[in-house]
């Protein structure tokens, strides 16, 4: 059978135009203000991260990581400064960004399962109109496996456990299959068979030589996993520290 087409291209897709020589992200004098008050959630950053990079963005709650990681994907407009996201605009190829948001901020009464909320992970790359196909479904169901999830798929995702929605949680990140991902506190309280199975994920990545900003207010004893750390105090970069991975 021919292989299906994108009836209507997803609005962020770049159309295939991609820039290899580009950093996966280049922030330049970026600041970013909320509320009518006008407050700096982030003040002047300048950071560029290379492809296949590990990067971590270290700091207390309110120091701007989850900000700046909305604003890598283009999901805040900054208010100066400009934002490159593999050669683009931040927001233009959202199709190979793949963004992990705190767990908090999800509504996890929604009436789906386990393996359709996975399955969603997909809906970037399909366009809209399409529904995932056998291809989809057997990536998320190895993405379930690999989380430690196919037991609960048929679930709905608020009847699991703190640990089990973070695990969910990258498992739809990773059906992303982008070059770029993003991820918001995703070991916040997780036991450490869960730490064990993220970090299986994220090494995997890095064989891909996929990229990873990932906001962590507590590096801990992980802290050689990443190549360089970025700790952020009141919006802004106080201190960059190269790890030297291999």
């Amino acid at each position: 059978m021919p292989k299906a087409k994108t009836i209507i291209a997803y609005k962020g897709n770049c159309g295939g135009c991609h820039y290899p020589d580009a950093e996966a992200c280049k922030v330049e004098d970026l600041s970013v203000s909320y509320g009518a008050s006008g407050q700096r959630a982030l003040d002047g950053i300048t950071l560029n991260v290379a492809r296949g990079e590990r990067l971590a963005l270290v700091g207390d709650n309110g120091s701007g990581k989850s900000t700046l990681l909305k604003s890598l994907a283009g999901l805040i407009t900054p208010n100066d400064g400009r934002v490159k996201v593999l050669g683009h605009v931040a927001g233009v190829c959202r199709h190979e960004v793949s963004y992990l948001p705190q767990r908090s901020t999800l509504d996890w009464d929604f009436p789906i399962t386990v393996r359709n909320f996975v399955l969603t992970g997909s809906y970037v790359r399909l366009g809209w109109l399409m529904r995932p196909g056998s291809k989809e479904r057997e990536r998320a169901a190895k993405a379930l496996e690999q989380m430690n999830l196919q037991p609960l798929a048929q679930r709905q995702i608020g009847s699991l456990s703190g640990g089990q929605q973070q695990r969910a949680l990258v498992a739809r990140t990773l059906l992303h299959t982008a070059e770029l991902y993003l991820l918001d506190e995703p070991f916040n309280a997780v036991d450490a068979s869960s730490r064990n199975l993220i970090w299986d994920a994220l090494d995997s990545l890095r064989e891909q030589n996929c990229t990873v900003v990932m906001a962590t207010h507590d590096i801990g004893h992980f802290r050689e996993r990443f190549d360089r750390v970025v700790t952020l105090e009141n919006g802004q970069i106080c201190e960059q520290c190269n790890e030297h991975v291999n």
